[in-house]
């Protein structure tokens, strides 16, 4: 059974323990915050906002202006891509917070949920990319850097994964000796 912790306990550990979980689980949220930033950015160009999208990385094959105004940016729910890239990294930040110090332990589903979202953002970023350059002959330089965050974001995922799987496991196979 998943351990509920008081909400002080939570905000306690959240922001004063230390551990190498808590440091990746910070950087996850970090990197998905930038994520996120950048989604906020491409969806001021793509609503008027700004004017001017200038390319962040330097090379022929980067036109984030032409991209992210083609029909591609704007076929999926009737939006702008930039406010759904915004929104799914909003999402997999919350994921990587929620939960306290020991959830591989705890509660694994949360650590397990939290990795499954990062790695299913990477293979649709990837995906997204393939699409882009199919139909644009050209690639977005701030969605290639956040599919640089977004694939940083599930490696770092992976470890306390890992241990969540195998506590999940041993609950599994403690419950099944024991009937």
């Amino acid at each position: 059974m998943p351990t509920t912790l008081a909400p002080a306990v939570l905000s306690r550990e959240l922001r004063k323990e230390t551990s190498p979980d808590l440091t990746r689980r910070r950087w996850a949220i970090g990197l998905s915050f930038a994520g996120s930033a950048i989604g906020m950015i491409v969806a001021a160009y793509q609503t008027g906002l700004l004017k001017r999208l200038p390319d962040i990385l330097p090379g022929r094959v980067f036109d984030a202006e032409k991209v992210d105004a083609s029909d591609y940016a704007y076929r999926r729910l009737q939006a702008p891509d930039g406010t759904l890239m915004a929104v799914t990294y909003g999402v997999t930040a919350a994921l990587a917070a929620a939960g306290g110090k020991d959830r591989a332990l705890d509660n694994p589903a949360l650590p397990l949920a939290a990795a499954g979202k990062a790695l299913y953002d990477l293979v649709t970023c990837v995906r997204l990319a393939r699409e882009e350059w199919q139909e644009n002959q050209a690639l977005c330089s701030w969605c290639q850097v956040a599919t640089g965050i977004t694939a940083l974001t599930a490696a770092l995922t992976l470890p306390e994964a890992g241990r969540a799987g195998l506590s999940m496991w041993a609950r599994t196979k403690d419950a099944t000796t024991q009937r």
